[in-house]
């Protein structure tokens, strides 16, 4: 037992693909889940094209009714749990430590743990597709439609599974964050003095710990519903479908501002750096989104209208819903006064930002008209909420994490994404996105029902949905224009230099990509916008312009070798696999065995087993 742990306890030093699987630093766990969430991205892409191409004229055969509902089902949950918010994690990871000049998360090997966590759970997810069959009861997953009378395929099963597996990474990555963001800031950096992206990542942390436990409960009982006959959400048997609806939506209304506040934060830097001026009424903007935290917990029964709940709880919600759009108001209102006065540099996260103002305020618009129950009861199920949501989710989230990519990229790689077709980029999902979604506002209030896989002609929607269909495929190309800009400035794009936009922030300050310790010295800050202040003076933005000095940026790593930073681990990927087989074999019965009364099986107790090992291997590994 001794050698055994001498040799789990003993260092190594891992390089090529294994350097990837092992890793803890906080920018590789970044890369891996951009690359990993955009590629679950762009199969939620070729999803959404499936039912475009399928909706592109009436009494379309492209697909059949069961498949198209397990299209809408799985590009659902693919775009939010797989898509946007892995993307925002993203740069979490990656940023987050930066910009509080940290040289590393709290928790490396947790951080790891859940992107490990994260890309087993989206496996699991997408499983029923090679299983006979995916989820197909809505991302929501309504009762009763869950129950195996009516979904009798292992899809529902992977549902269940797959997101409490994705809730674990979730989880580990949102308290990895908070104690992050409370405990590794600079010297000097007060939470007043903390960039907008680091408030609604802790913003977005908190929610995140309070959200999923919500959703987990209700999937716990759909699992227990499923698999032990218990009759939680049966009616038959005394259960209640509507509690469902409470428990899901009590997470999913947080969940969207989970999805759109990190788009917020990348938009409220990007803005004042092509503005060259400092965020305008920053104490506003920070507040206002912990504001949208708390009164986000609010407003999720105007998803019920419909449910009938009578006119105290739909008055309740009606106020509710409309007052928080007080706060995002106010966002807006303070990013035209950052652009105002300002000396407007019109590069592609500038478009990618100004498109996500433009876009979520149509989307928020398009929303207050849901806090009315009359409004919603003709809206519920149609087109219009589907129009509705993309252009928060799509035109907001995306746009903003876009901006994000283009704003960032060259601190990644210290190349610069090839501006002309950055703008094309830009154009394309920006007509394409109003093209698709735009029109469906129209015949949403024509009454078009959302998730029905066909229509007669002569309804009045023929033309329309021609013309969704075609902005769909503009918006596609859009986004293979950005993999074509990404992969060609990878190899040949123009080198960036530390700090190629001005920047306003310490990620700024150090090396384009940042050696694996961040900063040589761990930086001291004077005040808001830290870098400027160290460049140009504490009056940057209503005096000096001149430079009065460079930072230093840390240097190379043989130059100091000293810093010591965690070592690599392969613990964190063992324990995600031992989850894994866990999940399987709760889905699949073979071979059963009696544990503790409850039937096991042999696949369950192996992952079991895989998670005990991981987790002893992980507890006797040196700290640092």
């Amino acid at each position: 037992m001794a050698t055994i742990a001498a040799v789990l306890r003993r260092p190594t030093s891992p390089t090529g693909v294994w350097a990837w699987i092992t890793t803890v630093d906080h920018k590789r766990i970044g890369v891996l889940y951009l690359v990993t969430a955009f590629t679950f991205f762009l199969i939620g892409g070729l999803e959404a094209m499936a039912m475009r191409t399928q909706l592109m004229r009436a009494d379309n055969s492209v697909v059949s009714a069961s498949v198209f509902s397990q299209l809408f089902t799985m590009h659902a949950l693919t775009m939010i749990f797989l898509g946007v918010m892995p993307l925002s994690a993203a740069f979490f990871n990656f940023i987050v430590p930066l910009q509080i000049g940290a040289r590393d998360v709290a928790f490396p090997r947790l951080n790891a743990l859940s992107y490990w966590v994260f890309l087993f759970g989206g496996i699991l997810l997408n499983l029923g597709w090679f299983t006979g069959g995916a989820a197909d009861a809505g991302w929501f997953a309504y009762a009763n439609l869950t129950e195996r009378t009516y979904t009798p395929s292992h899809g529902m099963d992977f549902y269940v599974l797959g997101l409490l597996v994705l809730g674990v990474s979730s989880l580990a990555a949102a308290l990895n964050f908070i104690i992050t963001i409370i405990n590794l800031r600079a010297p000097g950096m007060t939470l007043m003095r903390m960039p907008v992206f680091i408030w609604m990542t802790l913003v977005t942390s908190f929610l995140l710990v309070f959200a999923f436990p919500v959703i987990t409960v209700g999937l716990f009982q759909l699992l227990f519903d499923r698999f032990f006959g218990t009759n939680f959400f049966n009616v038959a048997g005394g259960g209640d479908v509507i509690m469902w609806q409470h428990l899901f939506w009590v997470f999913g209304h947080p969940e969207v501002y989970i999805l759109i506040l990190p788009a917020m934060g990348i938009v409220s830097e990007v803005l004042p750096a092509f503005s060259r001026k400092p965020l305008f009424g920053y104490p506003f903007v920070v507040f206002s989104g912990v504001v949208i935290g708390f009164m986000g917990w609010g407003v999720w029964a105007h998803h019920m209208f419909t449910t009938g709940m009578g006119p105290v709880a739909d008055a309740v919600f009606s106020v509710t819903t409309m007052l928080i759009a007080v706060p995002t108001g106010v966002k807006i209102f303070n990013w035209l006064g950052t652009l105002w006065g300002g000396s407007l540099d019109l590069k592609t996260p500038m478009l990618f930002a100004l498109g996500f103002v433009f876009l979520f305020i149509i989307g928020g618009l398009s929303g207050v008209s849901h806090a009315s129950p009359p409004a919603d009861l003709q809206q519920q199920d149609t087109y219009y909420i589907v129009a509705h949501i993309h252009y928060v989710l799509f035109g907001g989230s995306i746009f903003g994490i876009f901006a994000g990519l283009y704003y960032w990229f060259p601190k990644m790689t210290n190349r610069l994404l090839n501006e002309g077709v950055g703008k094309l980029n830009f154009w394309l999902m920006f007509i394409g996105m109003n093209m698709a979604f735009a029109p469906m506002h129209w015949y949403g209030l024509q009454g078009m029902p959302r998730r029905i896989y066909t229509y007669p002609s002569g309804m009045g929607w023929d033309g329309w949905n021609l013309v969704s269909t075609i902005g769909g495929y503009i918006l596609a190309v859009g986004i293979l224009v950005f993999v074509y800009n990404v992969f060609s400035s990878l190899r040949r794009g123009r080198v960036a230099g530390d700090d190629p936009w001005d920047g306003r922030t310490l990620e700024w300050a150090i090396p384009s990509p940042p050696p694996h310790y961040n900063f040589a010295e761990i930086p001291v800050v004077h005040g808001r916008d830290a870098f400027w202040e160290q460049k140009y003076g504490a009056g940057h933005g209503e005096g000096a312009q001149t430079p009065m000095h460079r930072p230093v940026a840390g240097g190379s790593y043989e130059a100091h070798a000293d810093i010591h930073m965690p070592s690599p681990s392969y613990w964190p990927i063992v324990v995600s696999f031992g989850l894994l087989l866990l999940a399987l074999g709760v889905v699949y019965g073979l071979a059963p065995v009696m544990l503790l009364g409850l039937p096991f099986n042999v696949t369950s107790l192996l992952g079991v087993g895989i998670i005990f090992i991981g987790i002893y291997g992980w507890s006797i590994e040196p700290v640092a």
